[in-house]
């Protein structure tokens, strides 16, 4: 069975879950509450990093 991706490495930060909701605490006015999406500095969002080499090399 193929793999999707095996030379994608996961980013160190986040553990792969780039992207977050955090509960603020409050509600709309129609009773939902207030979240925030917050993604991985690292990562931006993507739950993999770059490789080092490619990094220096600009890519």
């Amino acid at each position: 069975m193929p793999q999707s991706n095996p030379n994608m490495p996961i980013c160190r930060d986040c553990d792969g879950f780039a992207s977050v909701a955090i509960d603020t605490g409050t509600r709309h006015l129609d009773g939902t509450r207030v979240t925030l999406r917050v993604d991985c500095p690292t990562c931006k969002g993507t739950g993999h990093t770059l490789p080092a080499a490619l990094v220096r090399a600009g890519r």
